[in-house]
């Protein structure tokens, strides 16, 4: 699920380093390659499963580091103004310039932005097919590990979140899902998921199934499909990321399609 990175008390997503990561010929095209939209004032990119967004461990950089592949000579790198997890997979959005990551961050906090997601869960459709998940969650740190726990409204720590879903297709032993977050804690559809029973396919942390009908899961199964957002320079647009080719093979073997 996705995550805002931290922000400094006026909103506005975080400042970018004094000194730029020196990338590979290749690192840039691979970066380039991920765009799906650009103009003046923002950059969106289909990321894919298995790049951190930011803040993330070893030696391959992240995409946040990765976004210098735009950066002018002398200028700052365009700034993140959300997250998704490591490997979920999908649109991503990022700014430009310091006024247009202002006026994004501002309508993030004032959840203008609305996100959709696929995701393949089992044991198969919840039930009922549509419905919300309105349930409050709690960080739980555990070493350098950090995990999202359902809680009561009541507990000192707890955050409200609030999910949608809704059946795309049913097959045995799996469904195909529309997911929209109202709020955007960090894992919140995987953990909100998982609590009613239906975790996602491929999420060994919170119970996802590694293998269904005899399919091998090859990372987590959630893909933020569509991206919804007040644009700096005016109106409402929309951005969409296909479904990539590991995830749409085993909606095709699942009978989901």
């Amino acid at each position: 699920m996705s995550r805002r990175p931290p922000k400094p008390q006026n909103g506005a997503p975080d400042r970018a380093p004094v000194t730029p990561v020196q990338l590979s010929k290749a690192e840039i095209e691979f970066v380039r390659g991920l765009v799906i939209y650009q103009d003046p004032h923002i950059v969106a990119l289909n990321k894919p499963s298995g790049l951190s967004s930011q803040g993330g461990r070893g030696q391959v950089h992240t995409l946040d580091e990765l976004l210098w592949a735009f950066a002018k000579p002398g200028k700052a790198r365009p700034r993140l103004i959300h997250r998704l997890d490591r490997d979920t997979s999908g649109v991503i959005l990022t700014a430009r310039t310091k006024p247009a990551a202002g006026f994004l961050g501002k309508a993030m906090m004032a959840r203008k932005f609305a996100k959709t997601y696929r995701a393949i869960v089992t044991p198969g459709a919840p039930e009922p097919a549509a419905g919300v998940i309105d349930v409050a969650l709690r960080r739980d740190e555990q070493g350098r590990e950090a995990y999202m726990r359902v809680c009561t409204a009541e507990h000192p720590d707890a955050e409200t979140a609030r999910s949608r879903y809704r059946t795309l297709a049913d097959a045995p032993g799996a469904a195909l899902l529309e997911l929209d977050p109202e709020t955007g804690r960090m894992h919140q559809l995987r953990v909100h998921l998982a609590s009613i029973g239906r975790p996602i396919a491929g999420d060994a942390r919170y119970g996802g199934a590694l293998v269904v009908g005899g399919h091998a899961v090859p990372r987590l199964m959630l893909h933020a499909a569509a991206l919804i957002f007040p644009h700096p320079s005016g109106g409402e647009k929309r951005l969409e990321a296909p479904i990539p080719a590991d995830m749409a093979a085993l909606i095709g073997a699942l009978g989901l399609g």
